[in-house]
């Protein structure tokens, strides 16, 4: 059992976190500072609410490319309702998570309705997603933002920034969701053989509907968030985001064929993936550089997951 343990994706992962910090610890002074650590989870609170539910729709052997564009909609639709529509902030924000959610709702309604395979049916999204984005803003920006909405972006409470309370919050909502609960039980089934899982009795399309809608749910609020930390609007917001989250959830070691996957495994990928990031551009190397980094660290842990995997079930 202990062999299982440490031959987990998860564990090799942990690892893989602590010998990057460390080493990246020795490039910058300014790496394991308070004020630097803290910095970088505001940055990656938005990347690590999408991440989260994006864990869900891969588990079920889907994907989501939509989630930047969904993010960039909200965005733009948040400032038109506040701004234009002259709604309270506070009804702007929550019909803006309700235009995500709906948006979520469409890609599964598509996937399950019309048997579009996720990755052509999220394509076409992420594409008019993004047009209605631009379209609406007519390259406008939205500003003026009243300055209590700026605390959950820019605000902290115990020290800690207010984005990461929220992602605290949503990171123990879905370990709970998806590793104790019946739905979860549900998403994995729904991964691992969809046939099998329709022949059990698992509302297969239900539980796809709302892995979905959950999606575009938690790409609205990372917009929210997103706005208030920035402090504007643009139709541009969220713009690559999906391959940082898709990079994030399988560095985690969610299998992109289903039915394998953990919220853990997804926060530690997070993690790597930010302190590669942070630490590289304060060492003095380019974007570049950086991304060819995160391209050989997921390509090694995918590989030596899989290779732990075949010897502990062997």
């Amino acid at each position: 059992m202990s062999l299982r343990f440490l031959l987990r994706h998860e564990t090799i992962l942990a690892i893989l976190v602590t010998l990057a910090l460390a080493l990246l610890a020795t490039q910058s002074d300014r790496f394991f500072t308070i004020d630097n650590l803290l910095n970088q989870g505001r940055l990656m609170a938005e990347v690590g609410l999408v991440a989260l539910a994006m864990t869900f729709v891969i588990v079920t052997g889907g994907i989501d490319l939509s989630v930047g564009s969904i993010l960039g909609l909200c965005a733009i639709l948040l400032g038109v309702f506040w701004k234009n529509l002259g709604l309270p902030l506070p009804a702007a924000m929550a019909l803006a998570l309700a235009v995500g959610a709906v948006a979520g709702l469409v890609n599964g309604l598509i996937i399950t309705r019309f048997r579009v395979p996720p990755l052509i049916a999220t394509l076409a999204t992420l594409a008019l997603y993004r047009g209605l984005a631009e379209g609406i803003s007519q390259a406008r920006s939205v500003r003026g933002y009243p300055d209590w909405f700026f605390g959950l972006g820019q605000g902290e409470a115990l020290g800690v920034p207010s984005q990461l309370w929220i992602l605290l919050i949503v990171t123990v909502a879905a370990a709970v969701v998806l590793g104790l609960t019946t739905f979860g039980r549900s998403t994995y089934s729904v991964g691992a053989n969809e046939t099998a899982a329709r022949f059990s009795g698992i509302g297969v399309d239900r539980t796809k509907l709302l892995i979905y809608t959950g999606s575009g749910l938690m790409a609205g609020l990372a917009a929210v968030v997103f706005v208030s930390r920035v402090s504007t609007t643009r139709s541009d917001m969220g713009t690559g985001l999906e391959l940082d989250v898709i990079t994030a959830v399988v560095l985690g070691g969610t299998s992109i064929f289903g039915g394998r996957g953990t919220i853990v495994g997804t926060v530690l990928g997070l993690i790597l993936m930010q302190a590669i990031k942070n630490g590289l551009s304060l060492a003095g190397v380019k974007g570049d550089g950086t991304i060819v980094v995160i391209g050989v660290v997921l390509i090694i842990a995918i590989l030596a997951g899989n290779l732990f995997r075949r010897d502990g079930d062997g």
